[in-house]
């Protein structure tokens, strides 16, 4: 095989990963009514990155300080993010995950865990199921994409 015809390879490779794991990521988000949100996402930064104030939120998220200010009063309402002083800038403010904001994002887990555990269970055989348990350091290795 040439150079050419291994990138070519690698592209097409990419692209099936791409659309395999996006499919299979909204299936199991559809089927278990765990869509992804303004809010989900927005609960999701704050436990994987600590609290932060509304404008750091918006610029990690990519949508203006305004939309951020009207999600974070949602969930503030829903008792899942608290508002505190910021201690370093006593004039802002920063958002913090409630224990109840913890609880949803983990009930949502534990549900798209269930599906995809329901679905091994019925659709794979056990040597399909070595199969995607030996992929599982190979996709681990990808999701650490260089900057």
């Amino acid at each position: 095989m040439s150079k050419t015809e291994d990138q070519e390879a690698i592209a097409e490779l990419a692209r099936d990963l791409r659309r395999s794991v996006s499919t299979f990521v909204r299936a199991v988000r559809h089927n278990t009514g765990t869509e992804r949100s303004a809010q989900s996402e927005t609960l999701d930064l704050l436990q994987r990155a600590g609290p932060m104030s509304v404008a750091s939120l918006a610029g990690r998220r990519g949508v203006t300080h305004q939309t951020m200010r009207l999600v974070v009063a949602q969930l503030e309402a829903n008792g899942l993010v608290r508002q505190e002083t910021n201690p370093v800038d006593r004039r802002s403010r920063i958002i913090t995950l409630t224990p109840a904001g913890n609880d949803a994002l983990e009930r949502e887990r534990e549900a798209r865990t269930a599906k995809i555990k329901e679905a091994i269970r019925r659709l794979l055989s056990p040597q399909e199921q070595g199969v995607l348990r030996a992929a599982l350091p190979l996709l681990d290795r990808l999701s650490q994409l260089p900057d």
